[in-house]
């Protein structure tokens, strides 16, 4: 059996093969052209070796140029004419393999046809043209009224399809013309309500109000949006190695605006590639300029940030010349381009534009903090407004913390006479047991340096001591000098004060100790404290004695490089008898090394007690020490600006402020940013060698145009984006309007005037209209770059209006609808087949704009994403039902719904979409939970329709087709739905399991076993050929 099948299969090949074989060559143009006919030729067989790359040209013959065709005095490849006489006609027509063109090791061959086809050019003259596509657009001013224009490009498409002995198709009908306008320009199907207006009205008028009516609808942005965000590669992750997020998404609502807005395409233009250099740029130009920062970054840590420089800025270079020029200058990076007059130099002038982005080539830290570069915060009008109301409220609170009041004040006076006065002590001598170097600074403190040693005793002696000392203060104070501002010396800033010891020797007699009590201080370290007796680095276990240890005592880690202070209360107030000296010492014997004070300062009060450790500034206190009269207006502003700090009748007032801060901070933090481009002094570009990143031999190069298109600029003048963004949209230009106009064609026609949307140079394809694409260009520009009006022209000719029926005769002729005879009939794209299902459905949320959202994805897709390790979690709420658009564009694990209807990575730009017919694409519109959903939610609007099942199925059909059912569809459907009544009646559990699926709550008022079968007619329904194609 298998032999058997496999007989069949190649038999059917043989048949295929001989089939195609026999059929007839094209016949040769009656006149050739040379870039219709004769350069595709040349470019594909020829240039690789006699093209623009001087380093792998042969001979040091060009085919690709005037002069190395004819030559410039004689001894060209071809004789105009005279093909006998023509080395090239000779060459190709050689029987000899060594002279024989192209040589057999090549693997190209020229066809009967081709080597006709280049005797009879030769013959006609020869007559040599440059590359269509970079010679200047041909026509006059082109800015005739749209019904004009359409005629216009009807009659060129008309004429064409003559000469092809084709004759246009009858227009669509009227349900189908409207569907396609719908689904062309707004990407979602027309609702029922849409049809039936469109229908009963009959004015000639009819169309075209539809028309105008789709263009102004907030949709219109939506669906231009897909199309754009594909050729600037707009992703919300960052691409290389762990493929971060990123945050963008202000950009693509700056998108769609610009296309609702009808933005000017040359405006539109200039802000993306230079919104940030434009004078008193907006905050939407400068979230335009963030099409530089779109492209892929990273934050590994292994990168070399050179190289990745290199690799940024080089995709601005493939992604500027693709998006808007439709050229391949990114092939011209290691060489001279191989079939197309661009140079490595071109390619390397064209980079240094982009030299002035402030980026960097290793984004550190960026996959935890979110930080790629410059970015803007973009709230939106509720939160802008709510920001407003919050800063309102901040600044009147704070108002009332700064204003005085005679109230304020006299409770300042109060305060100030409850203030504990220190007295600093003025020491007699103060060492070190160890020998370590203390210094007196200006402040009255002590620094240590030099010698540090494990342990040390600080010994400070005094004699002049106020009379009724009541407690001793002990400030440690952070220094530069040490190991993390200090205060303490050991390497992490910290120390131990193991004891402080007080003793007076009196004149005569033995010395005596100072009962010290109730120490307290303004921190005490906690961490590292498991056994501690105290339970942290308590300031207590500094006055025990001893007692529970000499390695414990006071210290303060977690709060290092801030001053400290501790207070020891004397048990009776203390005065020194005549002769009698004071000794304070230090003891700092934790077993860690090194943990000894840095700096520190000695104070002492006769206030009485209890006394306690506070946080008043050194420099609060010291102005507490000047009589009131004394201070100067400084020093009372100051003192009385403290004391609102700290007043409790302003309580209230800084608690509201916290308060408002903290409200602030969180709405700060849900606002979107989006990367922005900041511009700093350009960075020095050269030519790198074979693209080597390593290579600093290369010659240094300034921004300038390929020269195919532009002289070099004067010597010193240095160009810069905005400079670059003019260019692109200059008349003198002949690019950007062809490559956009053609890329249009694309989205009403299904494929462009010239198909290789992507290269429009020498390896790309000469249009099969290319009046019509140099008409379609100047106008174009004609009309102020006027996006919304080339739309309409395109969409009102009758070539747009035609049916997308063919015919065999048609399809022999014309197989792939190059002429334009019909219309063209395609998938919706991957974010428009979701799009419809909702809308059908009737749970696609509308709403315009905003963050990313996570429809439904399959657990575990991500488990090989890393740094961080994470997992999708699906959105709630609206964000299950917004369009495709808003998905989260992950570039290395597309969501895979879109993957599977061929939507790009967007990891480089994307001009051309694949349009692939698999089987996978059938099981995600059955089994994706998005979809399986959709038929739930449309199974309940068909089953809450009036009438019986045929009145129900012909709703269903209106609603997702637009069009009546069919009757032998009818049929269809009834069986399908008896048998899944009957199905789900034997198996409730299974018809339960159906309706779990998706996060709508299921209907309670409907039988689940019905709901079931209707959702199993809708799941068929939506996974018909005509609902997901565009007629």
């Amino acid at each position: 059996m298998r032999s058997a099948t496999w007989m069949i299969a190649a038999i059917l090949i043989v048949v295929t093969v001989t089939v195609q074989a026999q059929q007839p060559a094209a016949p040769l143009p009656e006149v050739v052209e040379f870039n219709r006919d004769i350069r595709p030729l040349l470019s594909d067989n020829c240039f690789f070796c006699h093209g623009p790359d001087k380093n792998k040209r042969e001979a040091e013959l060009r085919l690709d140029t005037l002069d190395g065709l004819h030559g410039t005095n004689s001894g060209g490849a071809v004789v105009a004419g005279k093909p006998a006489d023509s080395e090239l006609f000779r060459r190709i027509t050689s029987t000899d393999p060594d002279t024989l063109m192209p040589p057999p090791k090549s693997g190209k061959t020229l066809s009967p046809r081709d080597i006709e086809l280049l005797k009879r050019w030769i013959e006609q003259g020869a007559h040599f043209e440059g590359h269509w596509a970079f010679l200047p657009l041909r026509g006059e001013s082109q800015a005739e009224a749209d019904r004009e224009a359409a005629a216009k490009i009807d009659a060129i498409i008309s004429a064409s399809a003559t000469a092809q002995h084709l004759r246009p198709s009858p227009e669509a009908d009227r349900i189908t013309l409207l569907r396609r306008l719908h689904f062309d320009l707004t990407g979602l199907p027309p609702s029922e309500a849409d049809v039936a207006a469109f229908l009963i009205d009959n004015s000639p008028e009819a169309f075209e109000k539809q028309v105008d009516k789709l263009l102004a609808s907030p949709q219109f942005g939506e669906r231009m949006a897909i199309w754009w965000l594909d050729l600037v590669r707009y992703a919300d992750t960052v691409g290389y190695h762990g493929d971060q997020e990123m945050s963008v998404s202000p950009f693509r609502e700056w998108v769609i605006a610009a296309f609702n807005n009808n933005k000017k395409f040359d405006e539109f233009t200039i802000e993306q590639i230079a919104g940030d250099l434009l004078p008193n740029a907006t905050r939407e130009q400068k979230i335009a300029s963030g099409y530089n920062r779109l492209g892929m970054m990273s934050a590994e840590g292994g990168v070399q940030p050179k190289e990745y420089l290199a690799k940024y800025i080089a995709e601005r270079v493939r992604n500027a010349s693709g998006t808007w020029m439709g050229v391949t200058l990114g092939c011209a990076e290691c060489h001279d381009h191989k079939f197309d007059p661009f140079t490595t130099k071109d390619f390397y002038r064209f980079e240094a534009f982009f030299a002035d982005i402030k980026e960097q080539g290793l984004y550190s830290g960026a996959h935890a903090t979110g930080i790629w570069g410059p970015s803007i915060q973009v709230p939106s009008t509720q939160q802008a407004a709510d920001l407003a109301a919050l800063d309102a409220k901040i600044a009147a609170t704070r108002q009332v913390l700064t204003t005085e009041t005679a109230e304020l004040a006299t409770a300042q006076t109060v305060w100030e006479q409850s203030q504990v006065i220190w007295t600093p002590l003025t020491p007699d001598s103060v060492t070190s047991l160890e020998g370590v170097t203390l210094t007196v600074k200006d402040d009255g403190s002590y620094l240590a340096s030099h010698k540090n040693p494990a342990t040390d005793t600080y010994s400070v002696t005094v004699k002049q001591l106020p009379a009724g000392v009541t407690a001793f203060r002990l400030e440690v104070l952070p220094d530069d000098s040490l190991p993390q501002k200090g205060p303490g010396r050991a390497g992490n800033g910290n120390f131990v004060l193991s004891e402080f010891v007080a003793t007076v020797q009196p004149a005569t007699g033995e010395t005596r100790s100072v009962p010290l009590q109730n120490a307290t201080a303004t921190y005490e370290q906690t961490g590292a404290a498991e056994a501690n007796p105290y339970k942290k680095w308590a300031v207590a276990a500094a006055i025990d004695g001893d007692a529970q240890g000499k390695t414990w005592g006071w210290a303060i880690m977690e709060q290092v490089g801030q001053t400290q202070t501790a207070v020891f209360e004397t048990k009776a107030d203390l005065s020194l008898e005549e002769g009698a000296t004071l000794t304070l010492q230090l003891l700092q014997n934790l077993d860690n090394p090194q943990h000894t004070i840095g700096r520190f300062r000695l104070s002492a009060t006769t206030a009485p007690r209890p006394l306690k450790a506070n946080d008043l500034p050194p420099a609060i206190a010291k102005l507490l020490t000047i009589p009131s009269a004394d201070r100067t207006e400084a020093q009372r502003a100051e003192l009385a600006t403290h004391y609102r700090s700290i007043a409790p009748l302003l309580e209230p007032h800084r608690r509201e402020l916290v308060a408002f801060e903290k409200s602030r901070q969180q709405l700060d933090a849900t606002i979107p940013i989006s990367l922005t481009t900041e511009t700093v002094p350009p960075r020095m570009v050269r030519v790198l060698k074979r693209g080597n990143w390593m290579d600093d031999t290369g010659e240094e190069v300034v921004p300038a145009f390929p020269e195919i298109f532009a002289p070099l600029p004067a010597e010193g003048v240095r160009l810069n984006r905005l400079d670059l963004a003019k260019w692109l949209v200059a008349r003198d230009n002949p690019l950007t309007a062809r490559a956009t106009t053609n890329r249009l064609c694309k989205l009403f026609f299904g494929a462009g005037l010239s198909r290789r949307l992507d290269d429009l140079g020498a390896q790309g394809e000469w249009p099969s209209h290319p009046q019509l694409l140099d008409y379609l260009a100047v106008r174009f520009m004609d009309t102020g770059w006027d996006i919304k009006r080339t739309v309409k022209t395109i969409v009102m000719t009758r070539a747009y209006r035609q049916s997308s029926r063919s015919s065999p005769e048609l399809n022999e002729a014309d197989p792939y609808n190059r002429w334009l005879a019909r219309q063209g009939r395609f998938r919706l794209e991957a974010e428009m087949v979701r799009d419809n299902a909702l809308s059908i459905s009737g749970l696609l949320v509308t709403q315009i704009g905003g963050k990313s959202v996570r429809p439904y994805q399959p657990p575990g897709y991500w488990a090989y994403l890393n740094f961080p390790q994470r997992e999708w979690q699906n959105g709630a709420g609206d964000e299950l039902y917004r369009r495709g658009l808003y998905t989260h564009w992950q570039r290395q694990y597309l969501h895979p719904s879109l993957l599977a209807f061929d939507a790009p990575s967007r990891e480089e730009c994307t001009a051309d979409r694949p349009r692939s017919n698999t089987p996978l694409q059938s099981l995600v519109l059955l089994n994706d939970p998005s979809y399986v959903e959709a038929a739930r939610a449309f199974a309940e609007l068909i089953l809450r329709h009036q009438g019986d099942t045929r009145e129900k199925l012909n709703y269903a059909c209106q609603r997702a087709l637009s069009r009546p059912i069919d009757p032998r569809e009818a049929e269809l459907l009834e069986k399908l739905l008896l048998h899944h009544l009957s199905e789900f009646g034997a198996d409730p559990n299974a018809a339960k399991e159906l309706l779990s699926v998706g996060a709508r709550p299921v209907a309670g008022d409907l039988s689940p076993v019905e709901l079931a079968a209707w959702t199993s007619v809708a799941r068929t329904m939506l996974n018909l050929h005509e609902v997901i194609t565009r007629n």
